[in-house]
């Protein structure tokens, strides 16, 4: 009777394990069931940097990230990027910076983009002022470790804030870098535009190491149109020729346009060598481009007009006093401080956009009409509005 009942115990035990299993199994298929990417690996700038940079260099202050998250939180907005809303329509968490050792989730991806990156490392010194050392190789050298462990961690007990071994193949992987290349140094524009052949290289090689790593799906952003920043106008409005009839540089926008050009080359090159993936050029220089022309249009008021700076005026940018920083200038006590409806702005800083902005961006790039070649995310991802 006892081996009976003991029989029956662990029969029962074993059909009520199967079934916690099976509701574990469904659980997890859920969470992933309405998108076939599981995670999303991001390489990048400022533009898509989720706290990595401060993680490693804590100083960001108010009013940063004033609009959704009431505090500062890493980003160089007032609220979301373009990586966040990507995220969130595709069902999946805001990615954790890989540099950020408290609180991260790397389950559903990892961010490795910093403030201030360039493609290219600076080839004076590791660390040159106003830029980051963490370059896109110095990423990519980050993204193989972060394998590395992930592959080693869940070969033994298994870790619940990283990814399951079989994840890489089923990311989205995301760059968004370039920029700091391109207006690095303002004062040796000719010498800016000899090395862009070379960043647009490496950004396809970067490309060629994740496919390598298991990568298959990619999308790699082009430029903005820099030339409508507030801060370049600033400091390079001197010359009335140059500027078009939106308040643009005309120049640092066709320089933008050749580079952009060149990415979109070297991505159909680089489609070319890698079988099976999709490596998709995705163009917000065009939507940019419109906000910051036709900023009305789109229910926004102002285009190259600073949100948080000093000096009003037409740019509302002092480069001597940043978004949220106090100095004395000419004797007096001065803060650059945010306007009230940075709804109403394209421009956050002076360099990046608002969360009005990259709300906008991301609606259109979800749309698939700024995809090269097309790319329809719809139909491996059952998109979630964006609120």
């Amino acid at each position: 009777m006892t081996t009976h009942r003991t029989r029956n115990f662990n029969s029962s035990f074993i059909l009520i394990s199967s079934s916690s299993l099976l509701f574990m199994i469904l659980l997890a298929t859920k969470s992933y069931g309405n998108c076939d990417f599981e995670a999303i690996f991001n390489f990048g700038d400022s533009n898509s940097d989720t706290g990595g940079f401060w993680a490693a260099f804590p100083s960001q202050n108010p009013p940063f990230g004033m609009t959704y998250f009431k505090r500062p939180v890493g980003r160089a907005t007032d609220g979301r990027l373009i990586i966040d809303f990507l995220a969130q329509a595709m069902g999946l968490p805001f990615l954790s910076p890989y540099l950020q050792s408290i609180g991260s989730n790397y389950r559903h991806g990892s961010n490795f983009a910093t403030l201030a990156s360039t493609v290219l490392l600076p080839k004076t010194s590791m660390f040159v002022t106003g830029i980051s050392p963490f370059s896109l190789a110095i990423q990519l050298k980050q993204m193989k470790q972060f394998v590395a462990e992930v592959d080693l961690k869940n070969r033994s007990l298994g870790v619940d804030k990283l990814p399951r071994r079989g994840v890489f193949k089923k990311s989205l992987y995301t760059f968004y870098i370039g920029q700091n290349d391109f207006t690095g140094n303002l004062a040796s524009f000719e010498s800016v535009k000899k090395i862009l052949p070379e960043v647009v290289s490496q950004i396809g090689s970067a490309v060629k190491e994740i496919y390598a790593l298991g990568g298959r799906t990619f999308f790699v952003f082009n430029l903005a149109p820099v030339g409508c920043y507030p801060s370049l106008l600033m400091a390079l409005h001197q010359n009335s020729s140059d500027i078009d009839l939106f308040g643009c540089l005309i120049s640092y926008n066709n320089e933008v346009i050749n580079y952009n050009n060149m990415l979109k080359e070297e991505m159909k090159n680089t489609r070319k060598d890698l079988h099976g993936a999709h490596v998709i050029y995705v163009d917000i220089h065009s939507i940019m481009l419109e906000l910051f022309r036709h900023p009305t249009s789109y229910g926004l008021k102002y285009g190259t007009t600073a949100c948080c700076g000093h000096g009003g005026g037409a740019y509302n940018f002092d480069p001597r006093v940043y978004c949220g920083n106090t100095k004395i200038i000419d004797g007096i006590n001065v803060t650059a401080i945010a306007c009230d409806d940075p709804y109403n702005y394209v421009s956050w800083d002076g360099i990046h956009a608002t969360e009005a902005a990259n709300k906008i961006v991301t609606k259109a790039i979800l749309g698939g009409s700024y995809f090269d070649p097309p790319f329809d995310l719809h139909k491996l991802c059952d998109i979630k509005p964006i609120g």
